[in-house]
Parts: C-alpha cells; structure tokens; sequence
C-alpha cells in the first residue's frame, strides 16, 4: 500500500498547482477535484481513474483493472477504472486524460 500512496502523492504534487484542483474525499476516500468534481482518487492498494472512450479502454485492458467499486458491494462505477501499483507507467497519462474529461464536461 505505501507503494500506492506514494504514487498517489506524485500525482496530488503534479497537479497541485493547477489553481482550479483541490484535494478532497469521494466517498471517504482521497481524491483530486477539478471544478469540484472529482478525476482521480486513491483506494485501498489501487489508484482509480474517471475515464471515457479510448482511455477507458487502455486502462481497462491493463493487468489488474477493475471497474471500481468503492462500496464493496458488487456495484462497480463504469467511468471509474481502479489500476494496481504495477501500472504507474500509465499513471501519468490516465490522470491526465481524467482531468480532460472533467474539465470537457463530463
């Protein structure tokens, strides 16, 4: 888990200059919002992103995801996509595609 954590700081750094993101909680878990609607979060030992189309589907495909489901109760999000540690090369470039859907209106 620190692994995770220590991946989800490196992006919270990277965007912590952009004056229109703010760290937050989603559902009780750690998350970044842009417009106040949240792109990217951090969950248990996995890094979720909020993603459509193409993106979606690169991540989707990558060893480990999952459509996240933060209630545990079988209810998974479908924009949602939950990465292990194992994908942070793809880290950058998901947490970048997830601020421009929100930031084109999702």
């Amino acid at each position: 888990m620190t692994d995770i954590l220590s991946e989800y700081e490196k992006l919270v750094k990277t965007y912590g200059t952009d004056p229109l993101v703010v760290a937050g909680q989603m559902f009780g878990k750690a998350c970044l919002k842009l417009n106040g609607k949240a792109f990217l979060a951090q969950h248990k030992d996995a890094i979720v992103f909020k993603l459509s189309g193409a993106s979606h589907g690169k991540a989707i495909a990558l060893p480990g995801a999952l459509l996240w489901d933060p209630s545990g109760k079988g209810r998974p999000m479908k924009e949602w996509v939950a990465l292990p540690s194992s994908a942070r090369p793809s880290f950058a470039a998901l947490a970048s595609a997830a601020y421009d859907y929100i930031a084109n209106g999702a």
